[in-house]
Protein backbone atom coordinates (compact mmCIF):
# COMPACT_ATOMS: atom_id res chain seq x y z
CA UNK A 1 0.00 0.00 0.00
CA UNK A 2 1.40 3.41 -0.81
CA UNK A 3 0.27 7.03 -0.48
CA UNK A 4 -0.73 9.22 -3.64
CA UNK A 5 0.78 12.30 -2.71
CA UNK A 6 0.82 16.30 -4.23
CA UNK A 7 3.72 18.91 -4.31
CA UNK A 8 2.28 22.09 -3.23
CA UNK A 9 4.61 25.27 -4.34
CA UNK A 10 4.53 28.11 -1.45
CA UNK A 11 6.86 30.43 -0.80
CA UNK A 12 8.26 31.82 2.50
CA UNK A 13 10.39 34.53 4.51
CA UNK A 14 12.82 32.17 5.92
CA UNK A 15 15.14 34.79 7.58
CA UNK A 16 14.89 39.17 7.97
CA UNK A 17 17.09 41.54 9.60
CA UNK A 18 17.88 45.66 9.05
CA UNK A 19 20.74 47.07 9.71
CA UNK A 20 21.57 51.11 10.02
CA UNK A 21 25.15 53.10 9.14
CA UNK A 22 26.21 56.59 8.37
CA UNK A 23 28.09 57.94 5.36
CA UNK A 24 30.16 61.10 6.18
CA UNK A 25 32.31 62.92 3.19
CA UNK A 26 34.09 66.32 2.58
CA UNK A 27 33.23 67.07 -0.98
CA UNK A 28 35.36 69.06 -3.03
CA UNK A 29 34.18 70.82 -6.00
CA UNK A 30 35.49 70.01 -9.41
CA UNK A 31 37.70 72.55 -10.84
CA UNK A 32 35.29 72.56 -13.09
CA UNK A 33 32.46 73.95 -10.89
CA UNK A 34 31.96 77.46 -10.01
CA UNK A 35 32.33 78.68 -6.35
CA UNK A 36 29.33 77.75 -4.72
CA UNK A 37 26.96 80.47 -3.02
CA UNK A 38 24.09 78.66 -1.36
CA UNK A 39 23.06 75.26 -1.43
CA UNK A 40 19.11 74.48 -2.74
CA UNK A 41 18.43 71.18 -3.44
CA UNK A 42 19.67 67.67 -2.31
CA UNK A 43 18.80 63.88 -3.12
CA UNK A 44 20.76 60.77 -2.25
CA UNK A 45 19.82 57.38 -3.58
CA UNK A 46 21.30 53.81 -2.57
CA UNK A 47 22.21 51.30 -5.61
CA UNK A 48 23.27 47.68 -4.38
CA UNK A 49 25.89 46.64 -6.58
CA UNK A 50 26.87 43.06 -5.45
CA UNK A 51 25.54 41.06 -2.67
CA UNK A 52 27.43 37.97 -1.02
CA UNK A 53 26.16 35.74 1.69
CA UNK A 54 28.51 33.97 3.65
CA UNK A 55 27.92 31.82 6.77
CA UNK A 56 26.00 34.46 9.24
CA UNK A 57 26.27 37.41 7.81
CA UNK A 58 25.78 39.15 4.11
CA UNK A 59 28.38 41.63 2.41
CA UNK A 60 26.54 44.28 0.64
CA UNK A 61 28.87 46.52 -1.91
CA UNK A 62 26.80 49.10 -3.24
CA UNK A 63 26.74 52.94 -4.06
CA UNK A 64 25.55 55.95 -2.23
CA UNK A 65 24.46 58.47 -5.46
CA UNK A 66 23.76 62.11 -4.50
CA UNK A 67 22.70 65.08 -6.46
CA UNK A 68 23.39 68.63 -5.49
CA UNK A 69 22.15 71.99 -6.68
CA UNK A 70 23.55 75.05 -5.83
CA UNK A 71 23.67 79.30 -6.39
CA UNK A 72 26.29 80.57 -7.68
CA UNK A 73 27.66 84.20 -8.03
CA UNK A 74 29.61 83.99 -11.11
CA UNK A 75 28.90 84.82 -14.47
CA UNK A 76 26.70 82.37 -16.33
CA UNK A 77 23.92 79.91 -15.21
CA UNK A 78 23.38 81.40 -11.34
CA UNK A 79 22.22 77.06 -10.92
CA UNK A 80 24.98 74.48 -10.90
CA UNK A 81 24.26 70.96 -10.09
CA UNK A 82 26.54 68.45 -8.89
CA UNK A 83 26.17 64.75 -8.66
CA UNK A 84 28.16 61.94 -8.04
CA UNK A 85 28.44 58.59 -6.17
CA UNK A 86 30.49 57.70 -2.95
CA UNK A 87 30.96 53.58 -2.57
CA UNK A 88 30.34 51.54 0.82
CA UNK A 89 30.44 47.83 1.98
CA UNK A 90 29.11 46.76 5.08
CA UNK A 91 28.23 43.55 6.86
CA UNK A 92 24.82 42.66 7.87
CA UNK A 93 24.69 39.97 11.05
CA UNK A 94 22.14 37.27 9.78
CA UNK A 95 22.28 34.38 11.62
CA UNK A 96 21.97 31.12 10.01
CA UNK A 97 22.36 32.81 6.13
CA UNK A 98 24.73 29.83 3.88
CA UNK A 99 26.91 30.99 1.29
CA UNK A 100 24.29 29.37 -1.31
CA UNK A 101 21.18 31.35 -0.08
CA UNK A 102 19.68 33.67 -2.19
CA UNK A 103 19.87 37.17 -0.32
CA UNK A 104 17.68 40.29 -1.50
CA UNK A 105 18.83 43.19 0.05
CA UNK A 106 16.71 46.90 -0.28
CA UNK A 107 18.86 50.06 0.42
CA UNK A 108 16.65 53.13 1.79
CA UNK A 109 18.05 56.68 2.69
CA UNK A 110 16.59 57.56 5.90
CA UNK A 111 18.52 60.92 6.01
CA UNK A 112 20.27 62.95 3.94
CA UNK A 113 22.08 66.19 4.89
CA UNK A 114 24.43 68.64 3.17
CA UNK A 115 26.30 71.49 4.64
CA UNK A 116 28.82 74.25 3.16
CA UNK A 117 32.19 74.07 4.32
CA UNK A 118 33.24 77.12 2.38
CA UNK A 119 32.63 77.98 -1.14
CA UNK A 120 35.03 74.93 -2.27
CA UNK A 121 34.01 72.54 0.09
CA UNK A 122 30.86 70.56 1.41
CA UNK A 123 30.16 67.95 4.12
CA UNK A 124 28.04 65.11 2.88
CA UNK A 125 26.00 62.92 6.02
CA UNK A 126 23.66 60.03 5.36
CA UNK A 127 21.81 58.03 7.36
CA UNK A 128 21.25 54.60 5.18
CA UNK A 129 19.14 51.19 6.47
CA UNK A 130 19.93 48.53 4.48
CA UNK A 131 16.63 45.31 4.80
CA UNK A 132 17.59 42.08 4.13
CA UNK A 133 15.83 38.69 4.10
CA UNK A 134 15.96 35.43 2.36
CA UNK A 135 13.00 33.86 0.58
CA UNK A 136 12.44 30.15 0.24
CA UNK A 137 10.73 28.33 -2.37
CA UNK A 138 9.23 24.50 -1.07
CA UNK A 139 7.47 22.26 -2.02
CA UNK A 140 4.47 21.04 0.63
CA UNK A 141 4.21 17.23 -0.12
CA UNK A 142 0.41 16.02 0.90
CA UNK A 143 -1.56 13.35 0.99
CA UNK A 144 -4.24 12.81 -1.69
CA UNK A 145 -4.96 9.59 -1.95
CA UNK A 146 -3.83 5.18 -1.42
CA UNK A 147 -2.78 2.99 -4.00
CA UNK A 148 -2.37 -1.04 -3.81
CA UNK A 149 -3.96 -4.38 -4.28
CA UNK A 150 -6.86 -4.88 -2.32
CA UNK A 151 -6.80 -1.65 -0.92
CA UNK A 152 -10.75 -0.61 -1.65
CA UNK A 153 -11.36 -3.74 0.52
CA UNK A 154 -9.22 -3.74 2.96
CA UNK A 155 -8.89 0.22 3.88
CA UNK A 156 -10.98 2.33 5.35
CA UNK A 157 -9.69 6.26 4.52
CA UNK A 158 -11.18 9.52 5.12
CA UNK A 159 -11.11 12.62 2.57
CA UNK A 160 -11.66 15.90 3.13
CA UNK A 161 -11.24 19.16 1.22
CA UNK A 162 -8.94 22.24 2.04
CA UNK A 163 -8.42 25.37 0.09
CA UNK A 164 -5.22 25.89 -0.84
CA UNK A 165 -3.04 28.90 -2.47
CA UNK A 166 -0.19 28.23 -3.55
CA UNK A 167 2.51 29.78 -5.58
CA UNK A 168 1.91 29.76 -9.69
CA UNK A 169 4.62 31.77 -10.85
CA UNK A 170 7.74 33.19 -9.68
CA UNK A 171 10.26 35.34 -11.16
CA UNK A 172 11.84 38.85 -11.50
CA UNK A 173 11.41 41.15 -14.55
CA UNK A 174 12.01 44.52 -15.80
CA UNK A 175 9.15 47.02 -17.96
CA UNK A 176 11.02 49.47 -19.60
CA UNK A 177 8.89 52.48 -20.68
CA UNK A 178 10.12 54.78 -23.25
CA UNK A 179 8.75 58.56 -24.47
CA UNK A 180 9.16 61.72 -26.04
CA UNK A 181 8.08 65.05 -24.40
CA UNK A 182 7.85 67.71 -26.44
CA UNK A 183 7.74 71.27 -24.56
CA UNK A 184 4.65 73.40 -25.13
CA UNK A 185 5.01 76.75 -27.74
CA UNK A 186 4.83 78.84 -24.80
CA UNK A 187 8.39 77.17 -23.16
CA UNK A 188 11.78 78.71 -24.44
CA UNK A 189 14.41 75.93 -25.42
CA UNK A 190 16.42 74.10 -23.15
CA UNK A 191 20.17 74.75 -23.11
CA UNK A 192 20.93 72.16 -20.10
CA UNK A 193 18.92 70.17 -17.27
CA UNK A 194 19.36 71.25 -14.28
CA UNK A 195 17.00 68.79 -12.01
CA UNK A 196 14.69 66.57 -13.19
CA UNK A 197 12.44 63.71 -10.91
CA UNK A 198 10.47 60.46 -12.16
CA UNK A 199 8.20 59.20 -9.94
CA UNK A 200 5.10 56.42 -9.93
CA UNK A 201 1.48 57.11 -9.05
CA UNK A 202 -1.14 54.77 -8.93
CA UNK A 203 0.45 51.81 -10.69
CA UNK A 204 -1.91 48.40 -10.73
CA UNK A 205 -0.44 45.15 -11.96
CA UNK A 206 -3.45 42.96 -13.48
CA UNK A 207 -3.11 39.08 -14.80
CA UNK A 208 -4.29 38.42 -17.79
CA UNK A 209 -3.97 35.12 -20.66
CA UNK A 210 0.03 34.96 -20.54
CA UNK A 211 1.06 38.16 -19.89
CA UNK A 212 0.48 40.86 -17.03
CA UNK A 213 -0.88 44.38 -18.00
CA UNK A 214 0.45 47.24 -16.20
CA UNK A 215 -1.14 50.79 -15.87
CA UNK A 216 -0.62 53.69 -14.17
CA UNK A 217 0.74 57.31 -14.12
CA UNK A 218 4.00 58.78 -14.46
CA UNK A 219 4.69 62.41 -12.83
CA UNK A 220 7.70 64.17 -14.36
CA UNK A 221 9.42 67.36 -13.35
CA UNK A 222 12.31 69.03 -15.32
CA UNK A 223 13.75 72.25 -13.81
CA UNK A 224 16.02 73.66 -16.71
CA UNK A 225 18.22 76.83 -18.00
CA UNK A 226 17.03 78.11 -21.20
CA UNK A 227 18.90 79.15 -24.40
CA UNK A 228 19.27 82.83 -24.87
CA UNK A 229 21.67 85.36 -23.58
CA UNK A 230 20.16 85.26 -20.02
CA UNK A 231 20.26 81.85 -18.92
CA UNK A 232 16.35 82.31 -17.57
CA UNK A 233 15.54 79.11 -15.60
CA UNK A 234 12.41 77.32 -16.24
CA UNK A 235 10.28 74.69 -14.78
CA UNK A 236 8.10 72.12 -16.68
CA UNK A 237 5.59 69.20 -15.13
CA UNK A 238 3.35 67.07 -16.62
CA UNK A 239 1.92 63.55 -16.17
CA UNK A 240 1.36 60.80 -18.68
CA UNK A 241 0.01 57.67 -18.59
CA UNK A 242 1.83 54.53 -18.13
CA UNK A 243 0.46 51.24 -19.99
CA UNK A 244 1.99 48.58 -21.46
CA UNK A 245 2.24 44.77 -20.81
CA UNK A 246 4.86 42.09 -20.32
CA UNK A 247 4.96 38.95 -21.60
CA UNK A 248 4.43 36.10 -18.75
CA UNK A 249 4.20 32.43 -19.84
CA UNK A 250 1.48 31.12 -17.87
CA UNK A 251 -0.21 34.16 -16.39
CA UNK A 252 -3.61 33.82 -16.45
CA UNK A 253 -6.52 36.02 -15.17
CA UNK A 254 -7.48 34.15 -12.51
CA UNK A 255 -4.36 34.49 -10.93
CA UNK A 256 -3.49 36.53 -7.60
CA UNK A 257 -1.29 38.97 -8.00
CA UNK A 258 1.41 39.87 -5.69
CA UNK A 259 4.12 42.08 -7.04
CA UNK A 260 6.74 44.80 -5.23
CA UNK A 261 8.21 46.99 -7.93
CA UNK A 262 11.17 49.90 -8.10
CA UNK A 263 11.55 52.44 -10.30
CA UNK A 264 15.32 51.94 -11.59
CA UNK A 265 17.49 54.68 -11.46
CA UNK A 266 20.66 55.65 -14.28
CA UNK A 267 23.93 55.74 -12.75
CA UNK A 268 23.98 57.51 -9.54
CA UNK A 269 23.76 61.36 -9.77
CA UNK A 270 22.98 61.34 -13.37
CA UNK A 271 19.65 63.09 -14.76
CA UNK A 272 16.61 60.41 -15.70
CA UNK A 273 15.73 62.79 -18.38
CA UNK A 274 17.83 63.70 -21.73
CA UNK A 275 17.19 66.79 -24.22
CA UNK A 276 16.79 65.92 -28.07
CA UNK A 277 16.06 67.92 -30.90
CA UNK A 278 13.16 68.37 -32.44
CA UNK A 279 12.46 68.07 -36.37
CA UNK A 280 13.42 71.78 -36.99
CA UNK A 281 16.80 71.05 -34.71
CA UNK A 282 15.79 73.00 -32.06
CA UNK A 283 16.27 71.32 -28.08
CA UNK A 284 12.93 71.24 -27.44
CA UNK A 285 12.08 67.36 -26.55
CA UNK A 286 12.58 65.59 -23.49
CA UNK A 287 13.62 62.08 -23.36
CA UNK A 288 12.47 59.89 -20.77
CA UNK A 289 13.25 56.03 -20.24
CA UNK A 290 12.22 54.67 -16.74
CA UNK A 291 12.50 50.93 -16.39
CA UNK A 292 10.78 48.95 -13.28
CA UNK A 293 12.23 46.26 -11.54
CA UNK A 294 9.21 43.92 -10.88
CA UNK A 295 9.32 41.22 -8.37
CA UNK A 296 6.22 39.47 -9.60
CA UNK A 297 4.22 36.31 -7.52
CA UNK A 298 1.35 34.82 -8.83
CA UNK A 299 -1.04 33.09 -6.49
CA UNK A 300 -3.65 30.66 -7.65
CA UNK A 301 -6.81 29.40 -5.27
CA UNK A 302 -7.38 25.55 -5.66
CA UNK A 303 -9.27 22.96 -3.02
CA UNK A 304 -7.22 19.91 -2.82
CA UNK A 305 -9.10 16.73 -1.08
CA UNK A 306 -6.42 15.82 1.47
CA UNK A 307 -6.05 12.38 2.84
CA UNK A 308 -6.84 13.36 6.81
CA UNK A 309 -7.12 9.27 8.36
CA UNK A 310 -6.79 5.88 7.70
CA UNK A 311 -7.65 2.64 9.49
CA UNK A 312 -7.72 -1.12 8.35
CA UNK A 313 -10.50 -3.55 8.43
CA UNK A 314 -8.54 -7.06 7.99
CA UNK A 315 -5.50 -5.52 8.94
CA UNK A 316 -3.82 -3.18 11.46
CA UNK A 317 -2.89 0.15 9.41
CA UNK A 318 -1.28 2.46 11.12
CA UNK A 319 -0.26 6.40 10.06
CA UNK A 320 2.76 7.99 10.91
CA UNK A 321 2.01 11.73 10.71
CA UNK A 322 3.89 15.46 11.19
CA UNK A 323 3.32 18.58 11.44
CA UNK A 324 2.68 20.36 9.03
CA UNK A 325 0.78 23.87 7.46
CA UNK A 326 -0.26 25.38 4.20
CA UNK A 327 -1.23 28.90 3.42
CA UNK A 328 -5.23 30.23 2.71
CA UNK A 329 -6.06 33.00 0.99
CA UNK A 330 -7.52 35.31 3.85
CA UNK A 331 -8.40 38.32 1.89
CA UNK A 332 -6.36 41.13 -0.31
CA UNK A 333 -7.84 44.67 0.77
CA UNK A 334 -7.21 47.76 0.32
CA UNK A 335 -7.31 51.35 2.40
CA UNK A 336 -6.65 55.24 1.77
CA UNK A 337 -6.35 57.89 3.88
CA UNK A 338 -6.17 61.63 3.42
CA UNK A 339 -3.25 63.38 5.29
CA UNK A 340 -3.67 67.52 5.72
CA UNK A 341 -1.59 69.85 7.42
CA UNK A 342 -0.07 73.74 7.76
CA UNK A 343 3.72 73.30 8.04
CA UNK A 344 6.32 76.00 8.30
CA UNK A 345 8.83 76.45 6.12
CA UNK A 346 12.17 77.40 8.09
CA UNK A 347 13.03 79.64 4.70
CA UNK A 348 14.68 83.04 5.37
CA UNK A 349 12.67 85.43 3.83
CA UNK A 350 8.80 85.15 2.17
CA UNK A 351 8.03 82.92 -0.18
CA UNK A 352 6.59 84.11 -3.38
CA UNK A 353 5.90 80.67 -5.30
CA UNK A 354 5.76 77.26 -5.06
CA UNK A 355 7.54 75.14 -7.88
CA UNK A 356 7.36 72.05 -7.39
CA UNK A 357 6.77 69.53 -4.56
CA UNK A 358 7.88 65.58 -4.37
CA UNK A 359 7.94 63.04 -1.39
CA UNK A 360 7.79 59.38 -0.30
CA UNK A 361 5.70 57.56 2.44
CA UNK A 362 7.30 54.96 4.60
CA UNK A 363 5.53 52.41 7.03
CA UNK A 364 7.87 52.81 10.46
CA UNK A 365 5.95 50.76 12.94
CA UNK A 366 2.47 48.08 12.58
CA UNK A 367 0.94 46.38 14.61
CA UNK A 368 -1.98 43.27 14.34
CA UNK A 369 -5.23 44.63 16.02
CA UNK A 370 -8.63 42.81 16.56
CA UNK A 371 -10.08 45.29 13.60
CA UNK A 372 -6.80 44.80 11.07
CA UNK A 373 -3.48 46.12 10.66
CA UNK A 374 -2.73 49.47 13.00
CA UNK A 375 0.28 51.44 10.71
CA UNK A 376 2.30 54.37 11.60
CA UNK A 377 4.94 56.09 9.83
CA UNK A 378 5.36 59.36 8.12
CA UNK A 379 5.57 61.18 4.92
CA UNK A 380 8.82 63.19 3.76
CA UNK A 381 8.47 66.24 1.38
CA UNK A 382 11.00 68.75 -0.46
CA UNK A 383 9.07 71.72 -1.65
CA UNK A 384 11.15 73.63 -3.92
CA UNK A 385 10.32 77.77 -3.86
CA UNK A 386 11.06 80.86 -5.23
CA UNK A 387 11.97 83.31 -2.88
CA UNK A 388 12.28 87.40 -3.16
CA UNK A 389 15.88 87.34 -3.56
CA UNK A 390 17.29 88.17 -6.30
CA UNK A 391 20.44 86.56 -6.25
CA UNK A 392 19.58 83.59 -5.10
CA UNK A 393 15.86 83.48 -5.28
CA UNK A 394 15.72 79.44 -5.72
CA UNK A 395 15.32 77.71 -2.01
CA UNK A 396 14.13 74.03 -1.18
CA UNK A 397 12.63 73.43 2.80
CA UNK A 398 11.89 69.95 3.34
CA UNK A 399 8.72 69.01 5.79
CA UNK A 400 8.01 65.76 7.27
CA UNK A 401 4.38 64.73 8.65
CA UNK A 402 3.68 61.56 10.86
CA UNK A 403 0.40 59.89 9.86
CA UNK A 404 -1.79 56.73 11.57
CA UNK A 405 -4.10 54.80 9.90
CA UNK A 406 -6.06 51.35 10.43
CA UNK A 407 -6.08 49.40 7.37
CA UNK A 408 -9.31 46.72 8.61
CA UNK A 409 -8.52 43.07 8.21
CA UNK A 410 -11.20 41.22 9.91
CA UNK A 411 -10.30 38.13 10.95
CA UNK A 412 -6.43 38.36 10.61
CA UNK A 413 -4.18 36.72 13.65
CA UNK A 414 -0.95 37.62 14.89
CA UNK A 415 0.54 34.52 13.39
CA UNK A 416 -0.41 35.14 9.14
CA UNK A 417 1.20 36.75 6.67
CA UNK A 418 0.50 40.50 5.37
CA UNK A 419 3.37 42.60 3.86
CA UNK A 420 1.91 45.94 3.53
CA UNK A 421 2.67 48.27 0.61
CA UNK A 422 2.51 51.99 0.73
CA UNK A 423 2.34 54.64 -1.89
CA UNK A 424 1.27 58.35 -2.44
CA UNK A 425 -1.37 58.52 -4.12
CA UNK A 426 -1.86 62.08 -4.33
CA UNK A 427 0.23 64.93 -3.11
CA UNK A 428 -0.60 68.66 -3.30
CA UNK A 429 1.47 71.76 -1.68
CA UNK A 430 -0.05 75.30 -1.64
CA UNK A 431 0.93 78.22 -0.17
CA UNK A 432 -0.72 80.26 2.28
CA UNK A 433 1.54 83.16 3.50
CA UNK A 434 4.97 83.60 2.94
CA UNK A 435 6.44 81.07 5.82
CA UNK A 436 3.65 78.44 5.47
CA UNK A 437 1.96 76.22 3.34
CA UNK A 438 -0.97 73.87 3.41
CA UNK A 439 -0.16 69.79 2.58
CA UNK A 440 -2.65 67.88 1.67
CA UNK A 441 -1.56 64.07 0.21
CA UNK A 442 -3.21 60.92 -0.02
CA UNK A 443 -2.00 57.16 0.96
CA UNK A 444 -2.81 54.10 -0.56
CA UNK A 445 -2.23 51.08 1.26
CA UNK A 446 -2.99 47.32 -0.12
CA UNK A 447 -2.16 43.67 1.43
CA UNK A 448 -2.21 40.10 0.90
CA UNK A 449 -3.39 38.04 3.77
CA UNK A 450 -2.08 34.55 3.65
CA UNK A 451 -3.47 32.58 6.98
CA UNK A 452 -1.59 29.28 8.20
CA UNK A 453 -3.18 26.14 9.07
CA UNK A 454 -1.55 23.99 10.80
CA UNK A 455 -2.58 19.86 10.77
CA UNK A 456 -1.13 16.71 10.98
CA UNK A 457 -0.55 15.29 7.44
CA UNK A 458 0.20 11.61 7.34
CA UNK A 459 3.27 11.15 6.12
CA UNK A 460 3.44 6.86 5.70
CA UNK A 461 1.81 3.90 6.68
CA UNK A 462 2.31 0.63 7.87
CA UNK A 463 0.68 -2.25 7.78
CA UNK A 464 0.74 -5.53 9.55
CA UNK A 465 -1.76 -8.21 10.81
CA UNK A 466 -4.46 -7.55 13.44
CA UNK A 467 -3.39 -8.58 17.30
CA UNK A 468 -4.89 -11.87 17.74
CA UNK A 469 -6.04 -10.60 21.21
CA UNK A 470 -7.55 -7.96 19.94
CA UNK A 471 -9.50 -9.58 17.30
CA UNK A 472 -10.39 -12.33 20.54
CA UNK A 473 -11.86 -9.62 22.68
CA UNK A 474 -14.23 -7.98 19.21
CA UNK A 475 -17.24 -9.46 20.23
CA UNK A 476 -18.85 -11.00 16.98
CA UNK A 477 -22.19 -9.00 17.45
CA UNK A 478 -23.09 -5.92 19.83
CA UNK A 479 -25.58 -3.27 20.24
CA UNK A 480 -23.55 0.25 20.61
CA UNK A 481 -25.04 2.55 21.94
CA UNK A 482 -24.02 5.86 21.16
CA UNK A 483 -21.93 8.27 23.68
CA UNK A 484 -21.66 12.00 22.71
CA UNK A 485 -18.66 12.89 20.24
CA UNK A 486 -19.25 9.51 18.08
CA UNK A 487 -19.55 9.16 14.78
CA UNK A 488 -19.34 6.54 12.32
CA UNK A 489 -15.83 6.80 11.30
CA UNK A 490 -14.59 6.03 15.45
CA UNK A 491 -16.98 3.48 15.78
CA UNK A 492 -15.75 1.50 12.64
CA UNK A 493 -11.99 2.16 13.47
CA UNK A 494 -13.23 0.67 17.04
CA UNK A 495 -14.74 -2.16 15.74
CA UNK A 496 -12.25 -2.67 12.06
CA UNK A 497 -15.78 -2.37 9.98
CA UNK A 498 -16.44 -0.20 7.15
CA UNK A 499 -18.31 2.39 7.63
CA UNK A 500 -20.28 2.23 5.16
CA UNK A 501 -21.63 -1.52 6.33
CA UNK A 502 -22.65 0.41 9.85
CA UNK A 503 -24.61 3.01 7.82
CA UNK A 504 -26.52 0.00 5.61
CA UNK A 505 -26.75 -2.84 8.55
CA UNK A 506 -28.59 0.22 10.93
CA UNK A 507 -30.66 2.09 7.54
CA UNK A 508 -28.56 4.94 8.76
CA UNK A 509 -29.33 7.71 6.06
CA UNK A 510 -26.74 10.47 6.95
CA UNK A 511 -23.20 10.10 9.13
CA UNK A 512 -24.44 11.93 12.12
CA UNK A 513 -25.22 10.24 15.05
CA UNK A 514 -27.11 11.47 18.24
CA UNK A 515 -25.96 10.36 22.21
CA UNK A 516 -28.22 6.83 22.83
CA UNK A 517 -28.48 5.43 19.30
CA UNK A 518 -28.28 2.05 19.03
CA UNK A 519 -26.78 0.82 16.75
CA UNK A 520 -25.92 -2.79 15.95
CA UNK A 521 -22.27 -4.16 15.05
CA UNK A 522 -21.85 -7.58 13.49
CA UNK A 523 -17.97 -8.72 13.07
CA UNK A 524 -16.32 -9.56 9.90
CA UNK A 525 -18.83 -7.09 7.95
Amino acid sequence: MELIKRNIHMDRVKRSTVMQFTMEEDLNLPEDKPDISTLNLEKGEVVIEEICPGTDEVTVRGKLGYAILYHTRESGSSLVLLGGALPFEERIRMEGVLPLDTVTVEGTVEDFTVNMINSRKLSLQALILLSARIEEIYDEELPVGIQGEDTEAGVEYRIAPMEVTQLAICKNDIFRKKEEIPLPSSYPNIYQILWSNISLRDVEFKPQEEKLAIQGDIQIFVLYEAEGEDRAIRSYETTLPLNGSLECQGCREDLLPDIRYTLLRQEPGQQTLTIQPDLDGEERILGMECALELNIRLYEEEQIDILRDIYGVKNEVIPDTRQTSVRQLLTRITGKTKITDHAGTNIDGPILQILHSEGTASIDHRDITEDGIRLQGSIDLTVLCITEKDETPYVSTRIQIPYEYLLSVPGIGDTDQAEVHCEMEQLQVNLIDGEEVDVKAVLSFSTTVMKSTEFMAIEEVTEQEIDSAVLAELPSAVIYITAPGDDLWSIGRKYHMPVKAVRELNALESDELKPGRKLLLVKGL
